[in-house]
Protein backbone atom coordinates (compact mmCIF):
# COMPACT_ATOMS: atom_id res chain seq x y z
CA UNK A 1 0.00 0.00 0.00
CA UNK A 2 1.32 3.71 -0.94
CA UNK A 3 0.32 7.27 1.22
CA UNK A 4 -1.09 9.13 -1.25
CA UNK A 5 -2.08 12.97 0.22
CA UNK A 6 -5.10 14.54 -2.13
CA UNK A 7 -5.42 18.29 -2.04
CA UNK A 8 -8.09 18.77 -4.70
CA UNK A 9 -10.87 17.70 -5.87
CA UNK A 10 -10.58 13.83 -4.73
CA UNK A 11 -11.24 14.69 -1.53
CA UNK A 12 -14.09 14.25 0.49
CA UNK A 13 -17.31 16.01 -0.91
CA UNK A 14 -15.47 17.38 -3.61
CA UNK A 15 -16.47 16.63 -7.63
CA UNK A 16 -14.08 13.61 -8.12
CA UNK A 17 -14.28 12.40 -4.61
CA UNK A 18 -16.32 9.44 -6.12
CA UNK A 19 -13.24 8.08 -7.58
CA UNK A 20 -11.58 7.50 -4.78
CA UNK A 21 -14.19 5.59 -3.28
CA UNK A 22 -14.90 3.44 -6.37
CA UNK A 23 -13.48 0.26 -5.51
CA UNK A 24 -13.54 -0.59 -9.64
CA UNK A 25 -10.34 1.74 -9.52
CA UNK A 26 -8.42 -0.12 -6.80
CA UNK A 27 -8.89 0.72 -2.68
CA UNK A 28 -8.34 3.56 -1.07
CA UNK A 29 -8.64 3.77 2.93
CA UNK A 30 -8.87 7.49 4.68
CA UNK A 31 -6.30 7.64 7.39
CA UNK A 32 -6.29 11.09 8.35
CA UNK A 33 -6.11 15.02 7.50
CA UNK A 34 -2.86 17.20 6.69
CA UNK A 35 -0.80 19.76 5.73
CA UNK A 36 2.15 19.86 3.77
CA UNK A 37 5.32 20.73 5.56
CA UNK A 38 6.73 22.99 3.30
CA UNK A 39 4.71 26.19 1.37
CA UNK A 40 3.51 25.35 -2.28
CA UNK A 41 1.35 27.45 -4.00
CA UNK A 42 -2.01 26.25 -4.53
CA UNK A 43 -3.75 27.61 -7.55
CA UNK A 44 -7.05 27.27 -9.43
CA UNK A 45 -5.80 27.72 -13.12
CA UNK A 46 -7.65 26.93 -17.04
CA UNK A 47 -11.23 27.49 -18.40
CA UNK A 48 -12.24 24.23 -16.09
CA UNK A 49 -11.05 25.74 -12.84
CA UNK A 50 -8.73 22.84 -12.35
CA UNK A 51 -6.73 23.12 -8.43
CA UNK A 52 -2.92 22.65 -9.41
CA UNK A 53 -0.34 22.66 -6.36
CA UNK A 54 2.69 24.47 -8.40
CA UNK A 55 6.42 22.14 -7.54
CA UNK A 56 7.58 25.72 -5.95
CA UNK A 57 8.77 24.33 -2.03
CA UNK A 58 8.95 27.61 -0.22
CA UNK A 59 5.99 30.03 -1.96
CA UNK A 60 2.74 29.84 -1.33
CA UNK A 61 0.97 28.47 2.08
CA UNK A 62 0.83 24.96 3.88
CA UNK A 63 -1.88 23.08 1.63
CA UNK A 64 -4.39 21.29 3.09
CA UNK A 65 -5.56 18.15 2.14
CA UNK A 66 -6.45 14.61 3.11
CA UNK A 67 -3.97 11.23 3.68
CA UNK A 68 -5.05 7.88 2.27
CA UNK A 69 -3.52 4.84 1.80
CA UNK A 70 -4.05 2.99 -1.49
CA UNK A 71 -3.39 -0.16 -3.28
CA UNK A 72 -1.15 -0.51 -6.64
CA UNK A 73 -4.38 -0.77 -8.46
CA UNK A 74 -5.53 2.46 -7.14
CA UNK A 75 -1.97 3.83 -7.48
CA UNK A 76 -2.38 3.34 -11.31
CA UNK A 77 -5.03 4.67 -12.00
CA UNK A 78 -4.39 8.12 -9.73
CA UNK A 79 -1.61 8.04 -11.90
CA UNK A 80 -3.74 7.97 -15.55
CA UNK A 81 -6.41 10.36 -13.90
CA UNK A 82 -4.08 12.87 -13.29
CA UNK A 83 -2.80 12.70 -16.42
CA UNK A 84 0.88 11.57 -14.74
CA UNK A 85 3.73 12.68 -15.97
CA UNK A 86 2.51 15.26 -18.66
CA UNK A 87 -0.06 17.49 -16.26
CA UNK A 88 0.96 16.50 -12.66
CA UNK A 89 4.20 14.33 -11.80
CA UNK A 90 3.68 11.95 -8.68
CA UNK A 91 6.57 12.86 -6.40
CA UNK A 92 7.17 12.20 -2.40
CA UNK A 93 6.55 15.23 -0.08
CA UNK A 94 6.49 15.46 3.83
CA UNK A 95 3.02 16.03 5.17
CA UNK A 96 2.28 17.07 8.44
CA UNK A 97 -0.54 14.68 10.33
CA UNK A 98 -3.19 16.94 11.57
CA UNK A 99 -5.93 14.64 12.05
CA UNK A 100 -5.49 10.60 11.89
CA UNK A 101 -7.77 8.04 11.76
CA UNK A 102 -6.03 5.38 10.21
CA UNK A 103 -5.12 1.81 11.44
CA UNK A 104 -1.92 0.42 10.68
CA UNK A 105 1.10 -1.77 12.14
CA UNK A 106 2.94 -0.37 14.90
CA UNK A 107 5.44 1.34 12.47
CA UNK A 108 2.50 3.46 10.59
CA UNK A 109 1.05 4.33 13.92
CA UNK A 110 4.73 5.92 15.26
CA UNK A 111 5.15 7.79 11.68
CA UNK A 112 1.97 9.30 12.57
CA UNK A 113 2.65 9.79 16.01
CA UNK A 114 5.93 11.80 15.40
CA UNK A 115 3.41 14.04 13.35
CA UNK A 116 5.11 13.96 9.77
CA UNK A 117 4.70 11.23 7.19
CA UNK A 118 6.17 10.41 3.18
CA UNK A 119 3.23 11.08 0.76
CA UNK A 120 2.80 10.88 -3.12
CA UNK A 121 1.15 14.44 -4.07
CA UNK A 122 0.09 15.09 -7.69
CA UNK A 123 1.89 18.73 -8.14
CA UNK A 124 3.24 20.18 -11.62
CA UNK A 125 6.59 21.83 -12.54
CA UNK A 126 4.94 21.51 -15.99
CA UNK A 127 2.80 24.69 -16.15
CA UNK A 128 2.60 28.22 -17.83
CA UNK A 129 4.34 30.85 -16.24
CA UNK A 130 2.08 33.36 -15.53
CA UNK A 131 0.30 30.69 -13.27
CA UNK A 132 2.35 32.23 -10.65
CA UNK A 133 0.80 35.04 -10.72
CA UNK A 134 -2.51 33.41 -10.00
CA UNK A 135 -4.22 33.86 -5.94
CA UNK A 136 -2.81 30.96 -3.59
CA UNK A 137 -5.04 29.16 -1.47
CA UNK A 138 -4.12 27.12 1.61
CA UNK A 139 -6.90 24.57 1.06
CA UNK A 140 -9.68 23.77 -1.71
CA UNK A 141 -13.06 23.83 -2.04
CA UNK A 142 -14.67 23.66 -5.73
CA UNK A 143 -17.65 25.80 -4.25
CA UNK A 144 -15.36 28.39 -2.03
CA UNK A 145 -15.87 31.87 -1.80
CA UNK A 146 -13.58 32.34 -5.31
CA UNK A 147 -16.03 31.90 -7.27
CA UNK A 148 -14.18 29.45 -9.51
CA UNK A 149 -16.43 26.27 -9.83
CA UNK A 150 -14.60 22.67 -11.28
CA UNK A 151 -15.52 21.80 -14.30
CA UNK A 152 -15.97 18.27 -14.31
CA UNK A 153 -14.75 16.03 -17.23
CA UNK A 154 -18.18 15.11 -18.53
CA UNK A 155 -19.31 18.49 -18.91
CA UNK A 156 -16.28 19.82 -20.18
CA UNK A 157 -16.41 20.94 -24.19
Amino acid sequence: MARVFVYGTLKKGQPNYKHMINTANGLAKFQGRGRTVEKYPLVIAGKYNIPYMLNIPGTGHHVAGEIYSVDEQMLQFLDEFEGCPDMYQRTLMRIQVVEWEGKGGAGEARAAADGILECFVYSTATYPPEWVGLPYYDSYDSSGKHGLSYVLRESRE
